[in-house]
């Protein structure tokens, strides 16, 4: 399905019956809606919840901003680290105005945010300059951007923003292969056969490196949301895994920290990435923060 947001096309899909109170799931960099597991979105419709999962700009099957050029990633983090200024196609905010555009599409009101690195990013924006709109938000492997708090090593950073030498579709495969054993959980490994599924799936679907590109750029251009995430007062759930190598646990802490409001949940063998075996634990997660968020008597302040 598609829906006419913020002057662009997005392609969704739902779960669940739309009388019932609405999650909206915002995936992470270049990541497309398919990465939320349908097991995990049928879980919480069975629990009562309209469930809303899509692609974000530049991702998957909603529009893509071919009419802007493609930025020089190493050079971008270069200017971030030294505080000189960015000038990306697109900022956060711009995509958190798109979650916005959405939720007006679909006639909702107010919604309970998921959102997965990238997508807790723009959650964070979410809650704290479009409150009305936002009744909980669940913060899963993410950060405030905070400047002194720990990142992806340098070679993960190359990694994610430099692609493989081998452009065929097996090269890319094998190299979307190789990121997932890097990022993912060692305490749940996917198998050789679960993760070529997971890669060629997306990659069949919709690969698009420019956008990837260009979402890594208004990452970098971002900064700091330490005085924005103070705004935040509805009720928060903070999920983070303590194998996360792309965005280390500290980031969760500091998260908590600043909310005080948040319900931190820091999962054992968890990397970056939603193992089967864990579905059921962030379900019961996301539910309790969902239902928090219910219970608060001002949802609409």
């Amino acid at each position: 399905m598609e829906a006419s947001a913020n002057g662009i096309t997005l392609h969704y899909d739902t779960f669940g019956d739309p009388a019932h109170p609405a999650i909206v799931l915002i995936m992470g960099l270049g990541a497309q809606m398919i990465l939320w597991p349908e097991a995990l979105c049928r879980d919480l419709a069975a629990r009562g919840h309209y469930v809303v999962r899509f692609d974000n700009r530049d991702c998957g099957l909603s529009a893509r901003i071919g009419d802007a050029p493609v930025p020089d990633i190493t050079r971008g983090w270069l200017r971030a680290r030294v505080g000189l200024p960015l000038r990306p196609a697109y900022g956060l905010n711009d995509m958190a105005r798109d979650v916005v555009g959405l939720l007006d599409a679909l006639g909702i009101a107010s919604a309970h945010i998921v959102g997965a690195s990238m997508g807790g990013m723009i959650a964070q924006i979410l809650a704290a300059r479009h409150a009305a709109r936002v009744a909980s938000a669940t913060l899963i492997m993410t950060t405030s951007g905070h400047p002194r708090l720990p990142g992806p090593s340098l070679r993960l950073q190359l990694r994610m923003s430099r692609g493989p030498r081998d452009r065929s579709r097996e090269g890319r495969i094998r190299y979307g292969m190789e990121t997932w054993r890097v990022i993912g959980s060692p305490g749940y490994p996917l198998s050789e056969a679960e993760l070529r599924e997971k890669v060629e799936t997306s990659f069949d679907r919709g690969f698009y490196p420019a956008g990837m590109l260009r979402q890594m750029h208004a990452i970098l251009a971002s900064g700091s949301r330490t005085r924005l995430v103070a705004g935040i007062h509805q009720p928060v759930t903070v999920i983070h895994g303590d194998a996360d190598p792309l965005v280390p646990t500290p980031a969760a802490h500091d998260l908590a920290r600043r909310l005080p409001q948040a319900d931190l949940q820091i999962v054992e063998g968890m990397g970056h990435d939603f193992p089967p075996a864990l579905l059921p634990r962030i379900a019961g997660h996301i539910a309790d923060c969902v239902a928090r968020g219910e219970q608060r008597p001002a949802r609409a302040a």
